[in-house]
Parts: C-alpha cells; structure tokens; sequence
C-alpha cells in the first residue's frame, strides 16, 4: 500500500492512470486488463473500469475483443506507418506556429522537460523518460494555440508509445534529446521555418529508428506493472 491507494479513482483518472501506464510501457502492448483485476488494484467498480476501458479504447489505446475482454494494443504495421504519416502531417507546421507564439515561460516549461527528460534517462528510468519524451510534443501543440490539433498530438504521441514498444531498435526510437535541444533553441529565436524543418528531420529520425521485425512480450502482472 501507498499514498497512491487512497485516491478516490474515477474512470477519468484511471483512464489516465492506465495510458501514463502503456506509455511508460509499464503495460506494453497485448496485455490483457482484465476488469476484476483493475478493479481490485485501484478499489473500484467494474463499472468504473468498463468506462475507462471505454474511453482508452477511443483513443485507440487498447483494444476491446468480444468474449475475451480488452488487451492494450498491438499497432500493425500499417497502423504504425499511418500514425507516424499523421504526425508527420501535423507537428511540422504545428512547431512552426509555436515558435510564433513562444514566450519566455513556455522556453523555460519546455527546458524543463528537457531537463527532467535527462534525469530520468541517468536514472535508468526508460519509461518515464519516454512519456516526458512525449510530452514535449503535446506541450508544443499546446503553445501553438491549437486546441483540436493538440488533442490530436496526444493521442498520435501515446499511440507511438506502443508502437516504440513493438518496433524499437535502439534506445534512441524514445527521441534523441538533442533533437529536442535542437528545436528549443530554434523556439528561442523565434524561428519557426527552423522549428518546422526541425521537427520533419526528428521525425523521420524517429521512424527511420525501428524496426518492424521486433515485438515484446506483455508482463506476468497487472499489479506489477501499475506497482500497486
């Protein structure tokens, strides 16, 4: 037990308790939720957790098989090339627009992102470093100004998570950070033809760093991977 079990849980919250999970791939891809499971790790209803799992599997996160129950998603391929297309597609010029609009205090959010990016990764800790990884993006979608592009972000970022889960190749498929110092001081001058080009050269980085051969195996625990 912890602090972490006297929250009170709703299908919000363990919604994003359970996606932070996936993408830290604490939950990689094919593993199975099972509902009494999740409802006796976080002390819920299963009503509350069918909601949730409702709610993950909208954003594509996990997948719900009739007679089988939900299992988090295993991106195909095709998926996983649509995904990164999309991404593609948006975060460029998305990064563009966020150079336009950067103030000094969204410089020094991003920096220390950056910064905590670093730490985790000294400290061994892969997942973490991946999600902060992926929050770097969805907070430049948010300097943007760009509400409905930015949900977008989200959801492309986490469901890349998986597909780093399945595909990487090399400890950098989770973003070279100086990938990220790169675009921030493109952010620090403004430059946003920089910050678009950037972001094209980081993303093709990123996809040019899997491999579509490799898949990895889900945990033996539930209750191990939430470390409830």
């Amino acid at each position: 037990m912890n602090s972490f079990d006297s929250k009170p849980w709703s299908s919000v919250t363990v919604a994003a308790d359970l996606e932070r999970a996936i993408h830290e791939h604490r939950l990689p891809p094919g593993t199975k939720l099972g509902e009494d499971e999740l409802g006796d790790a976080y002390g819920i209803s299963r009503t509350i957790v069918r909601a949730a799992l409702l709610a993950l599997s909208h954003r594509h996160l996990i997948e719900l098989k009739r007679n089988r129950g939900a299992f988090v998603a295993q991106p195909s391929v095709r998926e996983s090339r649509e995904v990164f297309e999309a991404r593609a597609l948006l975060e460029p010029r998305t990064a563009h627009s966020a150079a336009e609009r950067m103030t000094e205090d969204s410089l020094i959010l991003l920096r220390d992102n950056i910064e905590q990016e670093h730490a985790a990764l000294d400290a061994g800790e892969n997942g973490r470093a991946l999600f902060l990884s992926g929050q770097f993006h969805v907070e430049i979608a948010r300097i943007a100004d760009q509400t409905t592009i930015e949900a977008f972000v989200s959801e492309l970022i986490s469901r890349s998570s998986l597909i780093i889960a399945l595909y990487w190749r090399r400890r950098a498929a989770m973003c070279e950070t100086q990938a990220h110092h790169a675009l921030l001081d493109a952010f620090a001058a403004r430059d946003g033809a920089l910050a678009e080009q950037l972001m094209k050269s980081h993303l093709l980085d990123l996809v040019a760093s899997l491999d579509l051969r490799n898949v990895t195996q889900p945990p033996t625990s539930l209750r191990e991977a939430l470390n409830r």
